[in-house]
């Protein structure tokens, strides 16, 4: 394995779990859930995903915060939670959720050294922007992509084609960074060289060699010295 990413011409990031922390809504409300809030926030991200797969799968898009809801209902009724102002009070923090530590410094990095940045994820417009503009990141990034524009969640194949094009770049010459293993093999199958932001020490997904990443960190402060830093 190579020591860097080679020939990059643009740092494309997954939003939800690797730019911002998707428990950081239940965490604030934990004492409304109860003391099983992390087992209740893993949930209600694990049908989060599942929904958008599934609706890919069944060609039923709804955009991704019609999705969070959706996803949130069922881990409500799940835990026997019937309380329609704590639901409410998630989903707004959802548009709020906290920047990592490291990721305004590590963008500042990338935009000091004249990298072209951007975020690929399967976020809503609203939502995306919400959640930048509460991390005060907007002006560390060139472009923020939604996949509302081709109404197809990632991995299919047509996401990352569509951050491609967005960009102008050829899929090898993007690094692409995301803190789910699906994610990466996803982005790893369309060619794009992967770093796997490893961030809870999960074991790789099972989908071939060529879907592995060409690096797996532990956190983004460590991104930069793929670049050569």
């Amino acid at each position: 394995m190579a020591d860097q990413l080679k020939n990059i011409d643009a740092c494309v990031f997954d939003a939800y779990g690797t730019l911002f922390d998707v428990a950081a809504s239940a965490r604030r409300c934990a004492q409304d859930i109860g003391e099983r809030w992390l087992d209740f926030s893993a949930m209600w991200r694990k049908k989060q995903l599942e929904y958008t797969w599934l609706r890919s799968l069944m060609g039923d898009f709804k955009d991704f915060w019609h999705v969070t809801g959706d996803a949130l209902d069922f881990t409500m009724e799940t835990y026997n939670i019937h309380d329609p102002v704590l639901r409410s009070r998630l989903m707004e923090l959802y548009l709020k959720l906290d920047a990592y530590p490291e990721v305004p410094k590590m963008l500042e990095n990338l935009k000091a050294r004249g990298v072209k940045t951007a975020i690929l994820s399967n976020g809503s417009r609203t939502m995306l922007t919400s959640a930048v503009r509460k991390a005060g990141i907007e002006k560390l990034l060139d472009h923020v992509i939604s996949v509302d524009d081709i109404q197809m969640f990632k991995i299919h194949p047509s996401v990352y084609q569509y951050g491609c094009d967005c960009l102008g770049i050829a899929a090898d010459r993007i690094a692409f960074q995301s803190a789910n293993a699906w994610d990466v093999a996803g982005a790893a199958s369309f060619g794009m060289q992967v770093v796997w932001v490893n961030r809870f020490g999960q074991k790789p997904e099972k989908l071939g060699a060529a879907n592995k990443p060409t690096f797996e960190i532990r956190s983004l402060d460590r991104f930069s010295q793929l670049l050569g830093e």
